[in-house]
């Protein structure tokens, strides 16, 4: 069969693939476009060179190696004139891919090849196998026999929930090949130069729906173990500080000086059209010969933002280029970090589905539950009793309306939810985060203030990179003296913000003073 010349520069519209991108959340299909995105970040002479090798190891439409290809094919043209014998050496001796799933397995090579099945007259280029270089391989998870909850010791997905999986999913166990192996070079038994990716961003771990271990860290993790010339992979933001089980990939990242390029959207609906993810989504490029700053571009509908800087300067990623100054100045000075006042999650050890008696007894003390406060015994308080009789500023533990996903930045951010003070004899359960403690009202109703003033919000805003606000957050939140009431003009005198500065603060976030 004839090959079209123009197949792969003039395509049909729309995109099969676009619109396959935007058809859940639960699987996040890469567009064509972003895919191209992320292949732009790449030196482009790789795409002429017939010796490069590509990997993508969690193949879902197969549009990083389509688009690939379409590269290769322009860049090989004059090395290998015959269209035919172009396309077989590229599609035999240059690309290749692990699904994620059979189904993913034949959609990827009906893109690739167009044909589900490589060894088919109808496939692009025929291959002697029905895989193709796109490999699929039924996994089974490898549980930790010492665990008491039964996790596979590759992606940490407990017994229970993977059987949960397989039932729900029509038998997808969800054990992907590329990190449920020691060894991954041994999967192709080849060296790659490049691996390109949108991996799978997190597993159910079986908190009650709203809880996911994340995975995607797994998967960068793995590629780097290929030692490639070059890594590119979009995954969520939410590393930048870290959080369930990404502190060592958190450091790694920050510290190895390897990643050359990083893209910021801090709305995820930015980069997937319709799909909102808590934190918003990164891409990034790992340069394994070239190591030093890193090129941070931030991307909102207010533009981007293009900065060169160290990606260890702190020990999280302050994802805002425009922040930095302002966080330089509040450091500066030398207040006490806020975390360090901060109490944990939890503080006296109630869940949030705790429940109180609605009757007073003698000696009860009141605990602020998500009904409402209710009674409980004092000595029922088993950690932090010492602080019952003081007054605690309280705030939700999520960042409001679902990590503020659907706020445009022209309207401002919330930032926290809205305050509570309670006093002496009042407690509350995990559903509140205890921010302030105080012997005294004034000193508790001067703090509520100052966390409603605009530019605390905004420091606390640059440690925030998902759904929920901890006291690590507050890393770059001053300490002051709370004794006197503080406003955001004292605030920006203090600091010596400029102008553009205190613009910058005023129209990122939203006032709360008055509510």
């Amino acid at each position: 069969m004839p090959l079209n010349p123009d197949m792969f520069t003039n395509l049909y519209k729309p995109d099969v693939l676009s619109c396959l991108a935007d058809l859940s959340n639960d699987e996040v299909f890469t567009p064509p476009d972003l895919a191209n995105k992320v292949l732009d970040m790449l030196p482009q002479e790789l795409f002429r060179d017939p010796n490069t090798k590509f990997l993508d190891p969690a193949v879902k439409s197969g549009v990083f190696l389509r688009e690939i290809a379409k590269r290769l094919i322009a860049g090989l043209a004059d090395k290998i004139p015959n269209l035919q014998e172009r396309c077989d050496w590229i599609f035999q001796h240059q690309l290749y891919g692990i699904a994620m799933t059979e189904l993913t397995s034949l959609l990827s090579r009906r893109s690739l090849y167009c044909s589900k099945y490589p060894n088919s007259p109808f496939s692009i280029s025929k291959f002697d196998n029905i895989e193709g270089n796109i490999k699929y391989h039924k996994i089974k998870h490898t549980w930790d026999k010492e665990d008491k909850n039964g996790k596979c010791i590759f992606c940490g997905i407990g017994y229970d929930n993977a059987l949960n999986d397989i039932k729900r999913e029509g038998m997808e166990s969800h054990a992907y090949e590329f990190i449920h192996t020691l060894h991954p070079e041994e999967i192709f038994n080849m060296k790659f130069d490049v691996v390109v990716s949108n991996p799978p961003y997190q597993l159910d771990d079986g908190g009650n729906g709203v809880s996911a271990t994340p995975i995607f860290q797994l998967f960068v993790e793995q590629a780097m173990k290929l030692n490639p010339r070059y890594i590119s992979m979009i995954i969520p933001a939410r590393w930048y500080a870290g959080g369930k089980g990404l502190t060592p990939f958190r450091e790694m990242m920050l510290k190895n000086g390897h990643i050359k390029k990083l893209v910021d959207y801090e709305s995820s609906k930015d980069c997937f059209d319709g799909v909102n993810i808590a934190g918003g989504i990164c891409y990034f490029l790992w340069d394994r010969d070239s190591a030093g700053d890193c090129e941070i571009t931030n991307v909102n509908s207010l533009g981007n933002n293009v900065s060169t800087r160290r990606l260890d300067e702190f020990p999280i990623l302050i994802r805002s280029n425009m922040a930095i100054s302002i966080v330089h100045k509040v450091l500066k000075y030398g207040d006490e970090a806020y975390s360090n006042h901060a109490y944990p999650r939890n503080p006296f050890g109630f869940a949030t589905n705790f429940r109180g008696r609605t009757n007073k007894l003698q000696g009860d003390i009141e605990i602020l539950t998500s009904k409402g406060f209710q009674y409980i015994p004092r000595n029922a308080v088993k950690k932090n009793s010492d602080i019952i009789d003081s007054y605690k500023v309280l705030i939700g533990r999520l960042v409001p309306s679902n990590g503020e996903l659907d706020v445009d930045p022209k309207d401002g951010y919330r930032v926290i939810t809205d305050t509570r003070i309670i006093g002496p004899k009042q407690i509350n359960t995990e559903t509140y985060l205890d921010i302030g403690v105080f012997k005294t009202e004034t000193e508790a109703k001067n703090f509520d203030t100052f966390l409603k003033s605009k530019l605390p919000r905004f420091l606390l805003r640059q440690a925030i990179s998902s759904l929920n606000v901890t006291r690590e957050c507050f890393r770059f939140v001053p300490y002051l003296d709370f004794s006197e009431e503080w406003t955001d003009e004292k605030l920006y005198n203090r600091y010596g913000l400029t102008d553009d500065e205190i613009q910058l603060v005023e129209q990122t976030i939203k006032p709360m003073l008055n509510e």
